[in-house]
């Protein structure tokens, strides 16, 4: 990982820093000729409140993008916070307990539902999650099978001060193991102890609200009068009518920034990444710098003094090594590696044919003095000219000289520019440096 680490005196500078770094960041893509998405992402354990992530589209890939055909809107899976403009009738907060075959009618968008559990970090509350499992949902004639959105349960929860372990595999069973280990525990009366867990159920937006018995997916011998633990319900986001999107997206959703485009999503591997750390880590470390207070733009200047303030930090990174991968899986082709002419090993190699040797030295050295380029290789290998023909595909230069057959008939020198459409053609000693400069600079 090549690191990059950014230091301002203010937000305002440090913003412009970021966008400049991110800007610097896609000038080295597009020279690459990758094909890449930027996304907005979860700055995780790194902190700060702006992160983007630029990601390599590849099958091999494994994280999800989700990105709109018509605007800007694309982020990953990961930061999908599970909400939907969708608003819903009523706030189920304060609800009571439903009874046993459960009240109220189906939503209409919700063909059949499913549920997926999840236990929090204390092992104290157990989530269930109601989604729909095919809907009628804008998506064609034919609805497609739905699968929960992990990381946007996790966040929705999470609004709700449950912070979720998404990692167990079991989730019911340790909760229900954990219920009944607390009514051994020295918690008070024994309710006390029982009322300490809870089940939480949320409910995606195309779900309705007890359409489910109430100890669906629970043990067996799971006894409600024994274990009298407290039931949640939650259907929209505390403090607001926004419903919950539980699902992960499928290819061809109504994008909701922009409400023409079709949502797509993309398998991808993550190249190169951006945080705005803000001061996170220099106030911690006392990481101060002094500023002259009119730079500050202060609302109440201290004229002719300096203050002492936290430094604007930001992160960055490309990841070399993964870029290489991502530019051969890219621009490779049956033949061979392809290199962009910005990171090829030699962008011009001159192979001559049999008995042509001197030829193709006095090529190389006419390319040499007149292309402004010095990456310019002679194949003299004792070699047949069709294994080195094949031998340059798969190195993968952009650009291949022949001194062969045309050059004994015509004193005409065969130039191959895969690149360009596989383009091959013959072309005289006098209009060689016109024409490879012109091929170079298309690439």
């Amino acid at each position: 990982m090549k690191d990059l680490y950014t230091f301002d005196y203010n937000a305002e500078q440090a913003l412009v820093t970021y966008e400049a770094t991110r800007e610097a960041y896609k000038r080295i893509f597009d020279t690459l000729k990758v094909p890449y998405l930027v996304a907005a992402a979860d700055s995780g354990n790194m902190g700060g409140n702006l992160s983007h992530e630029f990601h390599f589209i590849s099958d091999k890939g494994e994280d999800t993008l989700i990105s709109c055909s018509n605007c800007d809107y694309v982020y990953n899976e990961e930061v999908s916070d599970g909400r939907t403009t969708a608003s819903v009738t009523e706030n189920p907060l304060a609800a009571p307990m439903p009874s046993e075959t459960g009240v109220g009618t189906d939503n209409p968008l919700a063909i059949s539902m499913a549920l997926w559990t999840a236990i929090s970090k204390d092992k104290k509350t157990l989530v269930r999650a109601w989604y729909p499992r095919y809907s009628t949902q804008d998506l064609g004639s034919e609805p497609r099978e739905r699968e929960i959105n992990s990381h946007a349960v996790k966040a929705v929860a999470k609004s709700a001060g449950v912070d979720l372990d998404t990692s167990v595999e079991n989730p019911v069973k340790l909760w229900y193991e954990h219920v009944k280990n607390g009514e051994i525990e020295t918690l008070g009366s024994y309710e006390e102890s029982a009322r300490a867990h809870k089940i939480l159920d949320l409910y995606d937006s195309q779900v309705a609200p007890y359409s489910r018995p109430p100890l669906s997916g629970l043990p067996e011998d799971f006894d409600k009068v024994k274990h009298p633990v407290d039931f949640a319900l939650l259907n929209c986001f505390p403090g607001s009518q926004d419903g919950f999107s539980l699902t992960r997206v499928i290819d061809g959703e109504k994008c909701p920034k922009c409400s023409t485009g079709s949502l797509h999503t993309h398998n991808a591997v993550e190249l190169g990444h951006t945080f705005y750390l803000g001061t996170r880590y220099s106030e911690v470390l006392n990481a101060k710098v002094f500023v002259d207070d009119s730079a500050l733009k202060s609302k109440e200047p201290i004229s002719n003094k300096s203050q002492k303030v936290p430094m604007e930090m930001g992160c960055h990174g490309i990841g070399v090594s993964r870029m290489i991968s991502a530019v051969a899986d890219a621009c490779s082709d049956v033949h061979g590696l392809n290199w962009p002419r910005a990171i090829a090993p030699f962008e011009i190699v001159v192979v001559p044919g049999r008995d042509l040797e001197s030829e193709a030295e006095n090529v190389y050295d006419h390319l040499r003095r007149h292309t402004d380029t010095s990456d310019v290789i002679l194949d003299d290998r004792a070699k047949k000219v069709g294994w080195k023909l094949k031998d340059a595909d798969m190195i993968g230069y952009p650009v291949i000289v022949v001194v062969g057959k045309a050059w004994q008939s015509s004193q005409k020198l065969e130039v191959h520019c895969r690149q360009l459409d596989g383009l091959r053609e013959d072309v005289p000693v006098d209009n060689l440096v016109d024409w490879i400069r012109s091929l170079l600079e298309k690439l």
